[in-house]
């Protein structure tokens, strides 16, 4: 009786109290305890006010219905796919919108659709894959920054292949701990190549040193992040750098030289599709003709071979590193050792002496600068000290 009455004079009331007195019956059908016939009325009136010519009604509606379980589920996806002021609170928040539904809003809908969708607490992979896919920039701001999304490596992939080139969405990948390496190198090849791009138009580097220093700046880049990365992340990095042609003789010996001896190996064990244990083994050889095989099989040019071999000897004389950072910079001694053998050869092939000066003059560069760091921080600890004592 009680819904008939308001059926009838709900045709005639204005907007404001409309959707006040839905917004009631939205609560009365959750949390009141209607008979079996009110609550088949109930339903039929909500159903109804869905073609209310106001949004107000459709709001009060919607926010009420939002986040319960309880709710009826036509009413739900018929509010989902509403105006965006309707539609969002329930986009967002209904538990009773399945994948199915999400998936489809995502490729319809627009970018506030998206991205209320993006923002939701459980996101699985099939509705983050649809937004990586076709969403806009904004909603893919917002999956990256939403903890509880559930991003598949492809997906990561397919949202820096579309959206990498904005500072916005790199900014907030790079900061994430659990980023896959692979992904992340991605994300600084593409800032590589817009600082490139910016330089040249200034002018201020031609094509070619713009195109050398990213080549350098990326394989100082590749050595950081693999110092960082271990299983798994590192075989899918190994498996990038090798399908987009980065995995180089230049970049293997840079891990060599900086003592990085798990990336040396993870590089030619990808390279050469021997196992990591027998890797090791004919690396154990050092001097041999077993290490020239497997730089052979690796597909490294016979003229890099006599670099990697004195490099190996002079890691396993002077030691390996032992923490992330040490691992990610050349080593002065191993690279000036590795250039005196090379200079003194008379079948030291000219780029690779080009190569081993750069990487010489990199490596006195970065010296210099850790010790004048470390001279700032002495004087920072005196002046403390001085100044405790006073």
């Amino acid at each position: 009786m009680i819904v008939r009455q308001f059926i009838s004079w709900i045709r005639n009331a204005p907007a404001s109290e409309r959707a006040e007195a839905t917004r009631s019956l939205a609560r009365a059908w959750l949390v009141s305890d209607l008979t079996a016939d009110d609550r088949a009325a109930a339903e039929g009136a909500l159903l109804m006010l869905l073609d209310d010519g106001s949004p107000l009604v459709r709001q009060a509606m919607a926010e009420v219905f939002a986040r319960s379980s309880y709710a009826p589920a036509a009413i739900i996806r018929a509010l989902s796919t509403d105006q965006n002021s309707v539609a969002l609170p329930v986009l967002e928040h209904s538990p009773l919108l399945v994948d199915a539904d999400l998936v489809d809003i995502v490729a319809t809908g627009d970018c506030a659709a998206q991205c209320a969708i993006a923002r939701r607490a459980t996101l699985p992979a099939s509705v983050c894959a649809a937004i990586a896919e076709v969403g806009s920039p904004s909603s893919a701001l917002e999956l990256i920054e939403n903890p509880h999304a559930e991003l598949a490596p492809f997906s990561w992939d397919r949202i820096v292949e579309r959206h990498g080139h904005l500072a916005a969405i790199r900014e907030s990948m790079l900061v994430l701990e659990d980023l896959p390496a692979a992904t992340r190198l991605t994300l600084i090849a593409k800032l590589s190549d817009t600082l490139a791009q910016f330089v040249v138009a200034r002018r201020w580097l031609s094509p070619d040193r713009a195109a050398r220093a990213v080549g350098e700046a990326l394989d100082r880049s590749t050595v950081n992040i693999a110092a960082r990365s271990r299983g798994d992340d590192m075989r899918d990095l190994m498996r990038h750098l090798r399908a987009t042609e980065q995995l180089t003789a230049g970049l293997i010996l840079r891990a060599l030289l900086s003592g990085n001896m798990e990336l040396f190996e993870q590089s030619l064990v990808e390279l050469s599709g021997l196992p990591l244990a027998r890797v090791s083994a004919l690396l154990d050889d050092r001097g041999g003709a077993s290490l020239t095989a497997l730089l052979s099989r690796a597909g490294l040019p016979e003229s890099t071979h006599p670099a990697f071999r004195a490099a190996l000897e002079a890691a396993h004389e002077i030691g390996f590193i032992g923490t992330v950072n040490g691992a990610a910079r050349l080593r002065r001694r191993m690279v000036e050792r590795v250039l005196t053998r090379c200079e003194t050869s008379a079948d030291t092939a000219g780029p690779l002496l080009i190569l081993l000066r750069r990487f010489a003059t990199e490596s006195a560069r970065e010296e210099a600068s850790l010790f004048c760091d470390e001279l700032m921080a002495d004087d920072v600890v005196s002046a403390r000290d001085d100044l405790i004592a006073a």
